[in-house]
């Protein structure tokens, strides 16, 4: 490539990863597309926020740009990409490899005009939807539910719980706003056997206040934020925005597993 972008992947990075993906077959047509400047076309429209039509034509066309990226989302590659980066992380900072607590919120964005499932958040004032998140002491994501805006706190908890895997059994702890209170703490007990912690703002504080354990989830969103194609909900499909947050995740830990 003539020009580099501030999202392309360095070659360490790069060499870290490049062995999630399909390998070229040993017969048949030799294959033509450069998977890692695939990856970096992705990057870039995640970080650009542009329309995947206004991708450099440096990567090539977006036609095949988007085919990869769906590809992989349906094969699963982009979220055992996740998962094992997260694993590692967590062992270079001195944690288990599997979290055992973590805090849970969610963010309603608004969406574009763009025909899509989208509703009415009236506690916010958002057309839109809504990120459900679960992410670890670190700050790390552990899981993503995208719904509709009127999507109400709970319910959202409760489709993100049944997005576990069996390795989530170590989970033991989630931390959550005032929100969750109610009927919901004992439904997640008695079928995860989950604690849900309730940490609540006191009364006699005024002004901005950093909440324990609930600031850890709320600094990841705005790790997110970052991207601007996550500033709002730019997708048809809530699977391929949840595959965004999952890619702005990967992002944000393989520059920290290999910063050059």
């Amino acid at each position: 490539m003539n020009k580099n972008y501030q999202s392309e992947l360095t070659d360490s990075q790069w060499n870290h990863i490049k062995d999630f993906f399909p390998a070229p077959k040993k017969c048949g047509r030799p294959r033509e597309v450069d998977f890692r400047s695939i990856v970096n076309a992705i990057l870039f429209l995640l970080v650009s926020g542009c329309q995947w039509r206004m991708i450099s034509q440096e990567y090539g066309k977006w036609q095949t740009v988007y085919y990869y990226f769906a590809k992989w989302k349906k094969e699963g590659i982009w979220f055992r990409l996740h998962e094992t980066l997260r694993a590692e992380e967590r062992i270079r900072q001195g944690k288990k490899k599997h979290p055992t607590a973590g805090g849970e919120e969610s963010q309603s964005v608004k969406t574009t005009a763009v025909p899509s499932a989208r509703g009415f958040d009236a506690g916010k004032k958002i057309n839109g939807r809504k990120r459900h998140i679960l992410v670890d002491t670190l700050g790390l994501m552990i899981t993503v539910v995208v719904t509709t805006a009127c999507v109400q706190d709970r319910h959202g908890l409760k489709k993100l719980l049944k997005t576990f895997g069996i390795h989530r059994k170590k989970l033991k702890k989630i931390w959550v706003d005032g929100g969750y209170r109610g009927e919901i703490i004992e439904w997640v007990k008695s079928r995860f056997r989950y604690c849900l912690e309730v940490v609540l703002r006191s009364d006699d504080l005024k002004g901005f206040v950093i909440l324990p354990k609930r600031w850890i989830v709320e600094r990841t969103f705005a790790w997110l934020n970052n991207h601007r194609r996550l500033s709002k909900d730019y997708e048809r499909y809530p699977k391929t925005s949840e595959t965004m947050i999952q890619i702005a995740m990967i992002r944000l830990m393989l520059r920290r597993l290999q910063p050059l």
